[in-house]
């Protein structure tokens, strides 16, 4: 291997993805001489073997790069941040300058927003800001439940910090730019060792409720086209008429995409409460297809058709073409919400001054229809459920104990990479007959264990692997009723019925 050898197919790359063109050659090499600090190729017949490369090369190209970089001492160590923050150097030497990309974008926005998605999507996993070759390797699997099919995913594409990148960022200089990894100042920062970088990030703008906001993809996307829309300014995260607002301009403007809010408080919000942000994309979830099964009428508000929709947690459904009035209607269930107390249902409003109470909203078209999904939360925590009550309770925490935000309500679960390897070994030892209880890197799962095996007659090498995906489903949907503030059940459904009828109906 030669380092000219590899600038030259990774040129070659971008020929074949469209990042540069033919008049864009030299200057893409000296780019990449200057970066790996040579003076030039040994004759001018070597730089011209511009090779035709594909597209599933680029790893191998980047390991290559990547290799020469730490024998020369162009990097400070030889691990996985060190090395994703140079190579996206490497990388950023193929992409356009913000402007162009926007141009580009808005071009094909005009003709046909998907046509702008579609070519947006590629570009930012040509350009490897989505890691094609590791998203690849995350699991993915569907569960039949009650309350339809369910996604699991163990995702593996986000990479964990090695030791020495923790030491390091322990020791790093504390800064205050970009404030978050949401903020618009992320596009194009070199990163450091304890922020990622994004010299290949590139933003699309968009106007919402009046507002500035940004387009981009999740680099780990957990589902197709999955994007993250996010305010121009670094304010947190707030559930509000303008939150309802910004959702419907978007499916405006994007039909094709679903978009939703993570909630505003602790344990039921998303894992960046500090920006405020929405998540969406080109998929369909497991609650959008869920049916209503029980509807109802709000006085003043004629014209939209309401209802409570079979899932796990509570959700109430909005349907209707005109949008200004959804709005107004999601404005006054809000409000009735987050003043809504009923102790037989254990559901409080706030505990000494404490607000528990928020909503986590979802927008989509449904035909020519809009259609808005509340789902109510509550995250009100107590001796015994220290991490919540509408939570995943603790004996599920061997599968799922992470908050349960916007994606995993919609019913797709993303669960910590450990379980890939866990199940694995759990799966030979079941089978082997071995006594789950007594291997120290499995015991949390050994109830579970215990408890499902009854349900088999015959648990097999061929049938394992089946059985266990099958198994953690059935636990994703208990999570999911765990976080329901009206349980699946008689009682509760007749206190979802009591607030109903008590703060929307007027009965």
């Amino acid at each position: 291997m030669t380092i000219t050898k590899e600038i030259n197919r990774l040129t070659g790359y971008g020929l074949t993805t469209g990042l540069i063109e033919k008049d864009d050659i030299i200057y893409t090499q000296n780019r990449l001489l200057e970066l790996f600090r040579l003076d030039g190729f040994q004759t001018m017949e070597e730089a011209e073997k511009i090779p035709e490369t594909k597209t599933e090369e680029l790893e191998d190209i980047l390991k290559n790069m990547l290799d020469y970089a730490v024998q020369k001492g162009l990097m400070e160590n030889d691990s996985i941040v060190y090395r994703d923050l140079f190579d996206t150097k490497i990388m950023s030497t193929l992409v356009a300058r913000p402007s162009e990309i926007q141009k580009k974008f808005n071009e094909l926005a005009e003709i046909n927003p998907k046509k702008a998605t579609d070519w947006y999507y590629k570009f930012s996993q040509d350009t490897d800001y989505i890691r094609r070759y590791r998203v690849c390797k995350d699991v993915k699997w569907q569960t039949k439940t009650k309350y339809g099919k369910i996604d699991i995913t163990i995702n593996l594409s986000k990479p964990e910090k090695d030791p020495k990148a923790i030491a390091a960022a322990l020791n790093a200089p504390k800064s205050g730019y970009p404030a978050c990894l949401l903020c618009k100042e992320n596009e194009g920062y070199a990163g450091r060792v304890n922020h990622a970088a994004r010299q290949t990030h590139r933003i699309i703008p968009i106007v919402l409720n009046k507002k500035i906001w940004g387009l981009q993809y999740s680099p780990y996307v957990y589902y197709n086209e999955h994007c993250i829309v996010f305010s121009y300014d670094h304010t947190p995260m707030k559930i509000s008429g303008d939150t309802f607002r910004a959702l419907f301009d978007f499916i405006k403007q994007f039909p094709h995409y679903t978009v939703g809010s993570n909630a505003d408080l602790p344990i039921v919000g998303g894992s960046i409460l500090t920006h405020n942000h929405f998540q969406g994309g080109n998929y369909t979830f497991a609650m959008a297809k869920a049916p209503v099964e029980k509807e109802f009428t709000v006085k003043g508000f004629s014209g939209v058709r309401a209802g409570i929709v079979k899932w796990p947690m509570s959700v109430i459904r909005l349907d209707g073409k005109n949008p200004d009035k959804m709005i107004k209607l999601a404005e006054k269930i809000l409000e009735e919400w987050r003043s809504y107390t009923d102790e037989s249902a254990f559901i409080f409003a706030e505990t000494e001054g404490t607000p528990h109470n928020t909503i986590t909203p979802i927008a989509r078209m449904r035909g020519e229809e809009f259609e808005l999904d509340l789902v109510l939360r509550n995250n009100i925590t107590t001796e015994e459920h220290p991490l919540g009550v509408f939570h995943p309770h603790a004996e599920l925490h061997h599968i799922k104990k992470e908050n349960i935000g916007l994606i995993e309500v919609m019913g797709l679960a993303v669960l910590p990479s450990r379980l890939k390897t866990e199940l694995a070994d759990l799966g030979k030892a079941i089978v082997a007959g071995k006594k789950i209880e007594k291997i120290e890197v499995l015991s949390k799962h050994a109830d579970w264990v215990n408890d499902f095996k009854k349900n088999y007659t015959e648990i097999t090498k061929e049938n394992v692997d089946q059985i266990l995906q099958d198994e953690v489903g059935k636990v994703f949907a208990r999570v999911l009723e765990d976080a329901g503030v009206f349980k699946r059940t008689p009682e509760g459904q007749e206190a979802f019925m009591r607030f109903i009828k008590c703060r929307l109906c007027g009965k």
